[in-house]
Order: structure tokens, then C-alpha cells, then sequence
């Protein structure tokens, strides 16, 4: 027997791992209802089934770490045949342990890279599950590593685990097919099986005014921005007055791509210019409105300095001109955006409810954090941020340093824990009292997962400190509808289930 008899998995994650031991199958779950148990029970099911190996692969190092650890903790297969394996182990030690290991557990572009280069065969796998499933769509070497698992395994058997595959049928249907989805299994809150062991969680929205003072910076640099959306749109090259940055940002690249094929004329360079300007002031706007006057100073005094057409052209706008002197006025004041002391206000009101509560922000950007996390210190409040391996220079916490802070964490050290992206996906972040939102996230993805942080083993609250008429309630509205719409499209693939849509893909029977 490989399972060892303390484990005790719940009946959904019992119903769920029997069903996917069946067939190809996405899971969508929501963060902390143990996707990585159901992956352990139907590993140890091929396990028991055939002789042979699984593998599981996750985007990061830290939730490679995870999966390792349940191994070694639930089974008895021996933790020499665990193995964690990554890019940083030399390639020719990498093929040893292949052949040495019953369970895998590694970064795609690792195997995506060893299967390139031969130093691996997948044929003796009977289990292969993608975590963080939502990621398998366009180039991303999930896709690339299933095409070889089905062609070379003898018995091949896919599990997709995410908490949000995304919010449009196109983009769940692109997973489905590039990892060969036949079935789905979704669950969330109000699942009858699933609510007796949810906790409450409460949900709050904080809202604050924008100061005139910004107001009068934001119309000016609202009005150089519509020059450059009108444009545009007389132009052909927008549908409407109004893009999305997303829009925008695939205008840019639709237009550059062609402009480098040899479409070198004379409108096509024009809208290069407007295009990327409009994607520099929505920037800007997005500062103001969500962050504060520091960092669109930053971001303004970045503009000005730099030696880019796109930028020197909007420098030159006498409107925004006039933008820059009222940022810098405000800058040269200290004044902060009114998110920011509310936001110290909230977690000084929690932690007086609750001393020993535990609390959890997430920023977008770096620079919100470091400012969150000094007001705080001076507050006299604890708090620690958490950041990965990405950051330039060196800088930022190795996977043992990262650990080593959400256990401190974890033992009450310090009340309160900062960071951006790193703590959405990839990170086993204890369960917590009180999440705050600095910012909404358009991402239905994000802010689930963000979500899924609260309300683990007690009743949680989650609260979003929202900006009226701006971004953030637009982006908050927006991660709503999305959410609606993926649960739809999803359970709607449940019952009907899942359909071919690519005609080329082989394996499909």
C-alpha cells in the first residue's frame, strides 16, 4: 500500500480523484480545497495500477516544494524517489535522476528543455498533472510537454488543477485542448459537497474620493489621451473612442508587427506613436488614480528624461506640461494618495480587535508595497513583504528565504504580510484573518486565487479599498463579471462535457 492510513481526504476530493483517475481531466477548484491531495490520490492510484512513474509539474519552485513535501509526507514511497528537480541542476545530473525517481516533480521549461535535448522519455509515465493549469495556453511549455507525453507514454493520463481557467470560452476551450481535457470538474463555495467545509468569509469594500487636486491632473492627462484614442479611431485603427488597455496593447502589436514586415508607411509610423502614447498615459492615469502622486511623479519624471519619440512627443503637450508642475507640487508636499493612511487605519482597527490576527495585503506594485510596509514600521506595526527570484540586480528572496518568512508568519512573528503577485499562485500562504485588496484586479484569475487566501480553517474577511469612479471600480466590476462567466462557461462543460475543437489533434478518440 502506498497511501499511508493518516491521510484522510475529504468526500469531494475522494469523488473528484476517483473520477479523474478515469480520464483526462481539468479540476477547477478554489485556492486552500486541496487540489494537491486529488493529484497525490490519483498518482497513487496509476501508481498501484501500473509499474511505472508520474510526474507533476508547476510554474514555480516553491509549489514544486509543496507537492514534494505531500509526497513525502502521505506515501511510503522513499524520499530518495521524490525528486524536486529544476534548471539549476547540471543537465547530466538530470538524467540520472530520471531513471533513479518514481515521482517528478519539476518546472515545465526543465522538461520542456530535457525533452528537446533527448535527456528524457516519457514513455514509462502513467500520470502527468499540469498545477496552475490556467497558464496552458499559447506558447507555454505546458502545451509543448503534453504533445510529447500523449505521443510517447504507454499509459497517459492528464490532471489540470487551477482555481480559474479564465473568464472566456475560448480561453478555457485553448487549455482543454492543449493539455487534451475530456472532462471537468469544478467546485466551489456553494458546492454541495464542499460547503460543510468552507468557513465563512466576509467581503467589504472601502472606498475613498480622489482629492481635487488629482482630479484637476487627471483631466489634463485625460484630454492629451483622447488626441491620441481619436486618432486612432477616425484612423480605422480602434472600433471605438474608448479601448481597453488590452486592446491597446494588441493594437501596438498588431501594428508593429506589420510595420517590421515592410509596411513601412508614413500612417503606420503615426500610429506606432499614438498607440504607444496612449498606452503610456493610460499608465499614468492608472497611477494616479489607484497609487498615488509619488509614483506618477516617478513614472512622469521617467517620461521627461527619456530620449524616445513616443515620450518627447507627449512632454511637449503644454497639457500635460501643466500635469507634471501640479504632480510635482503635490510630490513636493508629501501628499499621499487617501488609500494609503486608510489602509493603515484598517489594519490598525483589525489588529486592535484582534492582536493577534493575521493579515495579508496584496499591491500590484513593488513600490506601493515598500511604501505600505515603511508607514507600517512606523506605525510600530510589524510586517515583512514577500518577494521571488525575479528581481533584478540579485535582489529579491531565495526559495529557502521565502519559506523561512511564511513561517514566521505563520508563528505570529510579525501580523502583517505584503506582497504582489508571488503570494496569488505558487505559495503556501497560512491561512489568515483579513485580506486587503490595495486594488481591484480586472483578473477573474487573481482575484480568486487572491480570495482563496481567507477563510481556510476560520471565518475570514476580505476587504477592497476601491477609489470611486475609477479603475478600481471599473477593474472590480469587471473581475466580477469574468468570474460570473467562467463559472458558467465551466459548469457548463461539466455537464455536457468537453469538446474537440482543434481538428490536427491526434490523440483525440
Amino acid at each position: 500500500m502506498i497511501l499511508k492510513k493518516e491521510l484522510e481526504p475529504r468526500e469531494y476530493q475522494k469523488t473528484i480523484a476517483e473520477n479523474a483517475s478515469k480520464e483526462n481531466t481539468l479540476v477547477v477548484l478554489p485556492t486552500g480545497m486541496g487540489k494537491t491531495l486529488i493529484s497525490l490520490l490519483v498518482a497513487v492510484n496509476r501508481l498501484d495500477k501500473y509499474p511505472s512513474k508520474v510526474m507533476i509539474l508547476s510554474p514555480t519552485r516553491p509549489l514544486s516544494a509543496q507537492h514534494q513535501k505531500t509526497f513525502e509526507q502521505f506515501t511510503h514511497i522513499p524520499k530518495e524517489e521524490i525528486i524536486l528537480l529544476t534548471g539549476k541542476i547540471k543537465p547530466e545530473d538530470r538524467t540520472v535522476l530520471y531513471k533513479k525517481a518514481q515521482v517528478i516533480i519539476a518546472t515545465p521549461q526543465t522538461i520542456e528543455n530535457d525533452l528537446e535535448k533527448g535527456r528524457i522519455n516519457l514513455k514509462d509515465f502513467s500520470f502527468l498533472v499540469f498545477d496552475e493549469a490556467h497558464r496552458g495556453v499559447k506558447e507555454y511549455s505546458y502545451s509543448y510537454v503534453a504533445r510529447k507525453y500523449r505521443m510517447q507514454a504507454e499509459h497517459p493520463l492528464i490532471l489540470a488543477l487551477t482555481a480559474s481557467p479564465g473568464g472566456t470560452q475560448e480561453k478555457i476551450q485553448d487549455i482543454c485542448d492543449n493539455l487534451f481535457i475530456k472532462q471537468v470538474e469544478i467546485r466551489d463555495e456553494n458546492s454541495v459537497d464542499v460547503e460543510k467545509y468552507i468557513q465563512q468569509v466576509e467581503k467589504e469594500n472601502v472606498y475613498v474620493e480622489l482629492p481635487e487636486e488629482f482630479k484637476k491632473i487627471k483631466t489634463l492627462l485625460e484630454e492629451v489621451l483622447n488626441d491620441d484614442l481619436y486618432w486612432l479611431k477616425e484612423k480605422h485603427y480602434t472600433f471605438t473612442y474608448k479601448p481597453t488597455k488590452g486592446m491597446l496593447i494588441a493594437l501596438q502589436n498588431r501594428v508593429s508587427a506589420s510595420f517590421t514586415r515592410g509596411s513601412k508607411n508614413y500612417g503606420a509610423f503615426w500610429a506606432i506613436l499614438r498607440v504607444a502614447g496612449a498606452i503610456k498615459l493610460e499608465h499614468a492615469l492608472g497611477l494616479l488614480e489607484t497609487q498615488g502622486i509619488r509614483f506618477l511623479y516617478e513614472f512622469l519624471q521617467k517620461l521627461e528624461s527619456s530620449n524616445k519619440k513616443t515620450d518627447t512627443r507627449i512632454v511637449k503637450d503644454p497639457r500635460f506640461r501643466e500635469a507634471m508642475k501640479l504632480t510635482h507640487d503635490l510630490y513636493s508636499k508629501n501628499i499621499e494618495h487617501p488609500k494609503m493612511q486608510k489602509t493603515i487605519d484598517t489594519i490598525k482597527d483589525f489588529l486592535k480587535e484582534k492582536p493577534n490576527a493575521k493579515i495579508i495585503l496584496f499591491a500590484n506594485f513593488r513600490n506601493t508595497v515598500d511604501r505600505i510596509h515603511n508607514l507600517l514600521v512606523e506605525n510600530g506595526i510589524g510586517s515583512e513583504i514577500l518577494i521571488g527570484q525575479t528581481m533584478k540586480e540579485g535582489k529579491g528572496l531565495s526559495q529557502k528565504q521565502q519559506i523561512e518568512v511564511l513561517e514566521r508568519f505563520k508563528e505570529g512573528e510579525f501580523p502583517v504580510l505584503l506582497g504582489t503577485q508571488i503570494i496569488e499562485e505558487g505559495i503556501d500562504v497560512p491561512s489568515i484573518d483579513y485580506a486587503i485588496f490595495y486594488e481591484p484586479v480586472a483578473s477573474e484569475i487573481r482575484m480568486i486565487q487572491r480570495r482563496g487566501r481567507v477563510g481556510r480553517q476560520s471565518i475570514g474577511k476580505v476587504i477592497f479599498m476601491i477609489t470611486k469612479d475609477t479603475r478600481d471600480e471599473a477593474y472590480y466590476y469587471a473581475s466580477l463579471r469574468k468570474e460570473s462567466k467562467m463559472k458558467g462557461v465551466v459548469s457548463s462543460l461539466q455537464k455536457k462535457g468537453v469538446k474537440k475543437k482543434k481538428e490536427n489533434l491526434m490523440d483525440w478518440v
